[in-house]
């Protein structure tokens, strides 16, 4: 059975890129019918947040990604590690080392000033002697010292890394007992029969240590997909600018969780031409192996064509449900339909449709003099004025097409074109030249609404 994982360390928010490894190795373990696991890596007590942790699980629970049993946590883990690390150092697969900070710091200047990389002599590999006095010992495992190990990569192929220049016996063990990162995760991946490891290729590095920690403890290697980084328009790593920001705050920004991780999948990964995917065809059609070897671009834009189409395509139930987090409450407005109709069509996000929401049932404050000398001529208000008649002597307005009509009839009789009445319209109801159609404003704020804001511009 497949199991996968993602594990986070609760050091700061879920990233961007973080989210896109998790929903792929859920939807490798869910197409699969396997497991998805949920691992918090919390043994750096140093820089461990609380609120990160739960900021995680509370990202996992917006975009619907539900994982398997419970979540993990490293720190509660300890014990299983020190006994792990025992072994090892029973079965002379490990040993202590009493080399201090100093020590170190030397040994890496003279190697440095040679030219050579910088790496642990082994000094104490084979120590059999009586320990330095008042030194603590940390705990390192036997690497190998010639060869090289390769790693069978789903994305990459096979890669090939020469012991010599990227291995020394590194440390499992801090003095003071804690576990290091690249021991605690083959240890746990092994514990928890995990058999595919999708995650960043920012790991890829790792992997030749974590392979050693496998073989030295008897575990079976799982199968790894290393996947390119997600890089900004120049190339390079994406920074909050280009908007890498919280997962959580594309919540915020107004972004669905459709269309976020229809955006996810598609950085790296492809079907034929395809853009738009709903989950059961990502559990369908994706495959880890078919993930490209280049890095994928971030693109606000694309996010933003999908995230439209999520909205211009959702029930205006749904719509209404969501647009609660963003302040616009409209499950008793009576317009509601017709006010979600209006701007759905317009808006890329959530939060720029409570926007154009609040301009429509909100009179504007003001009129900036740009947008009347622009739009507001010599003949408006004779032109408003004869369609606030009209407006009166209406007898049936309560459809976008009733008031559409009426503004017909004006520009008929007047014998001009849309455009006349249109502009000054749409700053007497707006405040500004742009917004939804004018018949669906008028017939969401009704008529007396409509006449208000219309003797508001004629008196300004």
């Amino acid at each position: 059975m497949v199991v996968t994982r993602f594990a986070p360390s609760p050091t700061g928010y879920l990233h961007i890129g973080g989210l896109r490894t998790a929903l792929l190795s859920y939807l490798w373990a869910r197409k699969n019918n396997g497991t998805f696991l949920l691992r918090i890596e919390d043994t750096d007590f140093s820089r461990n947040d609380e609120a990160a942790a739960l900021a995680i699980v509370e990202a996992f629970k917006w975009v619907g990604l539900q994982h398997d049993g419970k979540i993990e946590y490293q720190s509660s883990r300890l014990e299983i590690y020190k006994q792990h690390i025992q072994q090892l150092l029973n079965e002379g697969k490990a040993y202590k080392c009493y080399m201090s900070k100093e020590e170190l710091e030397a040994l890496r200047e003279e190697q440095t000033q040679r030219k050579e990389r910088p790496k642990y002599d082994n000094r104490y590999r084979e120590f059999t002697g009586t320990p330095p006095e008042g030194r603590e010992a940390v705990v390192r495992i036997k690497a190998p010292l010639e060869g090289s190990i390769t790693v069978h990569d789903g994305v990459k192929g096979d890669v090939v890394f020469n012991v010599h220049d990227i291995l020394d016996d590194f440390i499992i063990a801090r003095s003071d007992g804690t576990p290091t990162y690249n021991f605690v995760v083959a240890v746990d991946d092994a514990l928890m029969g995990v058999t595919d490891v999708i995650r960043g290729d920012d790991h890829l590095s790792n992997t030749p240590k974590q392979i050693v920690v496998y073989q030295a403890l008897g575990f079976p290697i799982p199968k790894f997909f290393h996947v390119p980084m997600i890089h900004n328009h120049d190339g390079k790593k994406l920074s909050k600018r280009d908007g890498a920001t919280d997962v959580i705050a594309y919540k915020t920004m107004g972004y669905t969780p459709e269309a976020l991780l229809n955006f996810l999948v598609r950085l790296g990964w492809s079907h034929g031409d395809q853009e738009i995917f709903s989950m059961v065809e990502m559990l369908e059609l994706f495959d880890p192996s078919d993930i490209n070897r280049s890095a994928s671009v971030y693109n606000v834009e694309k996010l933003d064509w999908l995230n439209s189409h999520y909205l211009k395509n959702m029930t205006n139930e749904k719509l209404c449900e969501l647009l609660e987090f963003h302040g616009v409450m409209l499950i008793s407005h009576d317009k509601r339909e017709i006010l979600l109709d209006a701007v759905k069509e317009r808006a890329k996000t959530l939060s720029e449709m409570a926007m154009l929401i609040s301009e429509i049932l909100v009179k504007p404050a003001g009129f900036e003099e740009a947008v009347l000398k622009k739009g507001y001529k010599e003949d408006s208000k004779e032109v408003l004025e004869k369609f606030s008649t009209a407006l009166r002597a209406a007898k049936e307005l309560h459809l976008p097409s009733d008031y559409h009509h009426v503004m017909e009839s004006v520009v008929t009789e007047m014998g001009i074109g849309f455009g006349k009445i249109g502009q000054p319209l749409r700053i007497a109801l707006l405040g500004k030249l742009s917004g939804p159609g004018l018949d669906s404003v008028m017939a969401i704020i009704g008529v007396e609404e409509t006449l208000e804001r219309i003797n508001t511009l004629i008196s300004y």
